[in-house]
């Protein structure tokens, strides 16, 4: 399994979302390397397709694929379970996009 960390410095909720995703591997016993990309211009937001910080993927996938995707250094809000928005994906939004991988995964 391949998961992906980005995020951009000024956006003061990378330290914890990163620790939040590495908790919630640990929780669900997944042993994998991941991968941190510090997004630093424009450009690069663009060539990664890199929606605001921080972004998860999980083999290449967003863990909440916004409908509207534009690409800039920006900060991130994401939507939670109950309605409020927040800097931070829910750990159970990590969760489920790392079981619906490990469930399409033969083995």
């Amino acid at each position: 399994m391949r998961v992906s960390f980005l995020y951009y410095e000024v956006c003061p909720s990378h330290d914890l979302a990163f620790e939040r995703l590495r908790e919630v591997l640990a929780e669900e016993r997944i042993s994998t390397e991941v991968e941190v990309i510090k997004v630093e211009t424009e450009d690069q937001a663009r060539e990664l397709r890199f929606i605001g910080s921080p972004t998860i993927r999980v083999d290449g996938q967003d863990i909440d694929s916004p409908s509207d995707s534009r690409y800039a250094l920006t900060c991130r809000a994401y939507r939670l379970e109950d309605g409020r928005i927040s800097p931070l994906p829910s750990r159970d939004m990590i969760r489920r996009a790392l079981r619906s991988v490990a469930k399409s995964r033969p083995g």
